[in-house]
């Protein structure tokens, strides 16, 4: 069960209760990771802009190191950008809510493109960065790297998880990791902004942390990660994103 720092207990909801309608932007997730780790509430707390507390499950923050590879990337009434709009992309992002509505934050978005990443930066206020990064899948094992130069250095990862049988049905804590249909970002002057985002429920894979050596979790203000991390792996979904508005 996931409980707010209210004590309030919700239910993950493994699908979309409102789909997104009109897509700003259409794009594919695929060959994703979710590597988990688990935070004090307090820590991942001090860390959030004012107007957001953490999302917890039973008592515990967690904080994600989701590498995948973005493909197709397209707009209304245009086709899916050639090149720019496919690149691998490694997030670390924990979960929200405000005033109920659950979402995701990112600490850091990490692309091997630097265009979109300004872009992104610029538009939609989130902490894309830019650097050498691969994501791909060979065998059984998914391999990312990730070496940030842009706009500063020094975080990098280089992650291996070993892709395990399909889960047929996931528990109420992997949808409480994976099923999330928002996501908020800064709008300056303490404002926040959020933006749905819509896809088909996740097929899931069970998935082993085969090894990991990063600083993305300390570049972001963060302890480094420690203890056993909960780890899936899933082919991917095409995703929605529908147009930002005032949180």
């Amino acid at each position: 069960m996931t409980v707010g720092i209210d004590g309030a207990q919700r239910v993950p909801r493994p699908d979309c209760a409102e789909p997104v309608r009109f897509a700003v932007m259409k794009q594919q997730w695929r060959d994703l990771a979710y590597v988990h780790f688990a935070y004090d509430p307090a820590v991942v707390q001090a860390l959030l802009p004012e107007g957001l507390e953490v999302d917890t499950w039973e008592g515990k923050a967690q904080v994600g190191l989701i590498p995948f590879s973005m493909r197709r990337i397209s707009f209304p009434l245009t086709p899916p950008v050639p090149w720019l709009g496919s690149f691998p992309e490694i997030n670390v992002r924990t979960y929200v809510l405000r005033d109920g509505v659950p979402g995701v934050w990112f600490f850091s978005l990490d692309v091997n493109r630097l265009l979109p990443a300004v872009v992104a930066r610029l538009t939609y206020r989130l902490p894309y960065c830019w650097g050498p990064a691969t994501n791909e899948v060979v065998g059984s094992m998914l391999s990312t790297t990730v070496s940030r130069r842009w706009p500063s250095r020094g975080a990098d990862a280089r992650i291996e998880v070993l892709i395990g049988e399909p889960i047929p049905e996931p528990t109420a804590f992997e949808h409480f990791l994976t099923a999330r249909w928002g996501l908020y970002s800064s709008a300056g002057r303490g404002r926040l902004r959020y933006a749905p985002v819509d896809h088909p429920r996740w097929g899931l894979h069970r998935a082993t942390l085969a090894s990991l050596d990063e600083s993305l979790f300390v570049a972001a203000g963060l302890p480094a990660p420690s203890g056993e991390p909960h780890c899936m792996w899933s082919p991917g979904v095409p995703v929605r994103i529908g147009l930002p508005r005032r949180a």
